[in-house]
């Protein structure tokens, strides 16, 4: 799969308008690039691309909105409400605060799973550096909100369990639980999207009409669950990290 990694037009492209200048730009400040052609790999450009289409589709569909909701409106506040109602489902009346984290994560993996399904492009999520970025997110953020929701001390004390005499045993644990997250969120995600794009460029080569299409339709029910996994798994972290001890 080395072999594809700059095969796409459209990152041929990116890279002939941007790649050399910047590397030409990185020379000046003593930083040499190996390849000044291919400066910029596949899934950087393909989350680029996925990036900006989401901005400018999202924010011109969210133009004239109305008490009624019709048509692209009536779409958006289904996803919206779709997702506010998981979160408050796991996390409570609060849980709507996070929507904007876990409302962009949702969409970027669900249309990054989907984008190799086009064809000249690639999925993003296909590559575990995408899908590691993303889950060190999660990790990062469900963390930083159950420090600011408790206080570092208070947080930090849930490692160690209700009983203090466990705790040697018990930190350890959530210790390895903990940094266990972010290698199972990517690699799940990674391994499913990469072997489903696999599977149909191998039989898109061997008989590209017709014989594809029953395996992309899978490719878009899995890439879904897998979009909606990641935020599930997403959602219920921040819970435990938001949760106070007299909730438990």
């Amino acid at each position: 799969m080395e072999a594809l990694e700059h095969s796409l037009f459209i990152v041929d492209f990116f890279n002939r308008v941007a790649g050399r200048p910047l590397a030409a730009l990185l020379l000046r400040i003593g930083i040499e690039v190996k390849d000044p052609a291919h400066v910029f790999p596949d899934y950087m450009v393909m989350s680029l691309l996925l990036l900006v289409g989401l901005t400018l589709t999202l924010g011109l569909s969210a133009r004239g909105l109305r008490l009624v909701p019709a048509g692209r409106q009536s779409v958006l506040e289904m996803i919206v409400q779709g997702i506010e109602g998981l979160l408050t489902d796991i996390i409570g009346p609060d849980g709507k605060k996070y929507l904007p984290v876990i409302g962009t994560l949702g969409l970027f993996i669900l249309f990054g799973n989907l984008m190799g399904l086009v064809p000249g492009l690639m999925s993003p999520t296909s590559k575990l550096n995408v899908t590691l970025g993303c889950a060190l997110c999660v990790f990062v953020y469900y963390h930083w909100q159950g420090i600011k929701s408790q206080g570092l001390f208070k947080y930090l004390k849930h490692f160690m369990g209700p009983i203090p005499l466990l705790a040697p045993l018990l930190v350890p644990i959530e210790l390895i639980s903990h940094f266990s997250r972010p290698v199972s969120l990517s690699i799940r995600l990674f391994g499913n999207i990469f072997a489903e794009e696999l599977l149909i460029v191998i039989i898109a080569s061997i008989i590209p009409v017709l014989l594809p299409l029953p395996f992309m339709a899978v490719a878009i029910f899995t890439g879904t669950i897998q979009a909606f996994v990641f935020i599930l798994l997403a959602c219920i972290y921040i819970g435990g990290a938001v949760a106070h001890e007299e909730d438990h």
